[in-house]
Order: structure tokens, then C-alpha cells, then sequence
């Protein structure tokens, strides 16, 4: 028997992997998770279906945004 159990990883695991790769040194880990999340959220209130390429689509739009939000603060 196992003392220590291992959580299975989130069904966007590859799609927060994927965006921390293409947006690092602009965002960090954490916001790459909480667009993620939001995206999951967004998705199923307006479709009620969160396929990972929607939830990847979304949380990319997301962080494009954040990114010019950023550029134009300066």
C-alpha cells in the first residue's frame, strides 16, 4: 500500500505547460494558471463544454491581452 498518493494532473496540465513555455518572461507561472482557470470557468458558462484546445484558445487571448496591457503601462 502506498503512504503517499499522487494527484492526477488537471486536464490543462499540457495547456498551462504549453503557455508558460510561449509566454515566458512576459507572465509568470501563476498568471498562466489563473487564465487558465479563467478560461476553464468562461467556457463552461458559455458553452457548458471546456475541451482543453477551447480552454488553451481562450487563456492565450487572456494573456495576449495582459501582455498589451502591460506594454502600455510601461
Amino acid at each position: 500500500m502506498k503512504d503517499h498518493i499522487e494527484a492526477d494532473p488537471t486536464p490543462y496540465a499540457e495547456v498551462e505547460e504549453v503557455l508558460r513555455d510561449e509566454f515566458a518572461g512576459i507572465h509568470s507561472a501563476t498568471t498562466v494558471t489563473r487564465c487558465v482557470e479563467a478560461a476553464h470557468y468562461g467556457a463552461l458558462e458559455v458553452t457548458g463544454y471546456a475541451h482543453p484546445s477551447l480552454v488553451e484558445r481562450i487563456a492565450r487571448k487572456h494573456l495576449h491581452v495582459l501582455a498589451l496591457v502591460a506594454s502600455e503601462r510601461g
